[in-house]
């Protein structure tokens, strides 16, 4: 069993904290699916099909950010080989489509969108390629799936997010490509090195299902052998497969970061989890699904419990055939921004009396109210004994009816924090409203039942010391 100083030794690089930092961003699955209203194509499909006659890249990059997101990542090529830019290395692109003449470039539109709005862009670039004659041949095809990322990462500025499908079936002539990810890794690295590279890559891990479904307890302190792209290949969806897009964590993935977990395990990383789901029963556009958009509460739940559980958020909004996002979806990321934008303003923390039982001098409890890389609350530490107990109290002066609860750790310094309980003072008693396990990057806590005048956190269990960054909290609204 790794000891605590092993454990906390596990630590994120720039890029992953960059990339937990975006917490929140959309997919944009759109291509010749959108026009067969498929799922997954075969490679067979006519290029003259794709014309999307009032693309408004802008109007996608606005409406993600109306909900608050920070970046998009648009399915560049999916599993059909049909490819979203004027590609080089095959006339199966928009080259050979009608719209805008064969001139036309969506990765451009929406890269440059990205930028003007203020946007992060990443790519989606799938490795299995059902048109291409030369999949399924080795070297050849990897050489050829390298020439086309090359494009990407060097023609359309900054990428923050290279996502890697673990879909792997038969190509045209019947064979399966075993990939070479140890060079698409280098590519990645040589041309966008300040890029995450996600799901089948070793900077982002898949969190395990489509349907947003969460961990109770999501840990970015993992073993190695979860990063293995094989391994994730093999539980990825390999054919167009309704039930696997409803399908949820399972037991035995439930808990991957615990130190009963991590009992016997030797190397561990830092592998932070992201949270994928469709706004819609699809990933592509279909007609049959304009009303059923997700819910507001449905959006809310998956975002508190991604964004709020220590994970990254990932939905996509698919595209019509026309090239607009449907007025649905629209309508929809906006009321999620609204809620968004009113659920967390107004922190009472900030004008709270906060005490701690013990702080160390370096990193005063006041710091929980400044949210950044650099400062960070610690209680006192004892050189044989550890952290002594970690409480806060916050006097709010007033009673005040609370909404949500927000706390995050200083994970620049590893994860740490491994149970909690909040206590809300009742006629001048402590009354438990909330009992957690790990808070990582940031935790929500959903306070309904709380009319109080004092908050209490009591960090119970943790590796070393807890290191608590910020602290929100938020009144009813």
């Amino acid at each position: 069993m790794p000891t605590d100083q092993e454990l906390i030794r596990i630590v994120p690089s720039d890029r992953q904290l960059a990339y937990q930092e975006t917490e929140f961003y959309a997919f944009f699955h759109f291509g010749m699916n959108t026009y067969t209203d498929r799922e997954w194509g075969d490679g067979t499909e006519d290029p003259k099909l794709f014309n999307p006659a009032k693309l408004d890249a802008d109007q996608w990059v606005s409406a993600a950010k109306s909900a608050g997101m920070k970046g998009v990542i648009l399915t560049c090529k999916h599993h059909d080989g049909f490819c979203l830019w004027p590609t080089r290395y095959t006339s199966h692109s928009v080259a050979s489509s009608p719209w805008k003449k064969g001139t036309g470039d969506v990765v451009k539109e929406v890269s440059d969108a990205c930028r003007r709005h203020g946007m992060k862009f990443g790519i989606y670039l799938s490795p299995w390629d059902r048109n291409q004659p030369c999949y399924g041949t080795g070297k050849e095809y990897d050489d050829y799936y390298l020439a086309q990322l090359t494009e990407l990462l060097t023609g359309y500025g900054e990428i923050f997010s290279v996502w890697l499908d673990g879909a792997c079936g038969e190509g045209p002539n019947g064979k399966k490509q075993v990939y070479d990810w140890e060079r698409y890794y280098a590519c990645v690295r040589k041309y966008q090195p300040d890029a995450c590279i996600c799901v089948c890559g070793p900077d982002i891990r898949w969190c395990g299902n489509e349907a947003g479904d969460v961990r109770k307890s999501e840990w970015s302190v993992v073993p190695a052998r979860t990063a293995l792209a094989e391994s994730i290949q093999e539980k990825s969806q390999q054919a167009d497969d309704e039930e696997f897009r409803q399908r949820k964590i399972t037991s035995d993935m439930e808990d991957l970061g615990s130190r009963a977990a991590l009992q016997g395990e030797k190397d561990l990383i830092w592998y932070p989890a992201e949270v994928n789901t469709s706004i819609r029963p699809g990933w592509f556009y279909h007609t049959k699904e304009d009303n059923q958009v997700k819910s507001l509460e449905e959006l809310i739940s998956i975002y508190c419990g991604s964004v709020g559980g220590n994970a990254t958020f990932l939905l996509n909004v698919p595209p019509m055939p026309n090239g607009l996002l449907h007025p649905n979806d629209v309508a929809r990321l906006a009321e999620l921004g609204q809620w968004k934008r009113s659920a967390f303003s107004g922190n009472l923390a900030e004008f709270a009396e906060i005490t701690a039982s013990s702080e160390d001098a370096a990193h005063p409890v006041q710091n929980v109210l400044t949210d950044t890389r650099t400062t960070w609350y610690q209680p006192e530490t004892d050189a044989k004994t550890g952290a002594f107990p970690a409480e806060l109290i916050f006097n709010l002066h007033t009673q005040k009816a609370l909404g949500y609860l927000v706390i995050k750790e200083a994970i620049q310094h590893s994860q740490r924090v491994e149970a909690f309980c909040v206590y809300a003072q009742k006629e001048e008693k402590w009354v438990l409203v909330y009992e957690g396990t790990v808070i990582g990057y940031q935790k929500i806590v959903k306070l309904s039942e709380a009319f109080t005048r004092k908050l209490k956190i009591v960090f119970s269990d943790y590796r070393v010391a807890p290191l608590i960054s910020f602290v929100g909290i938020y009144p009813k609204r």
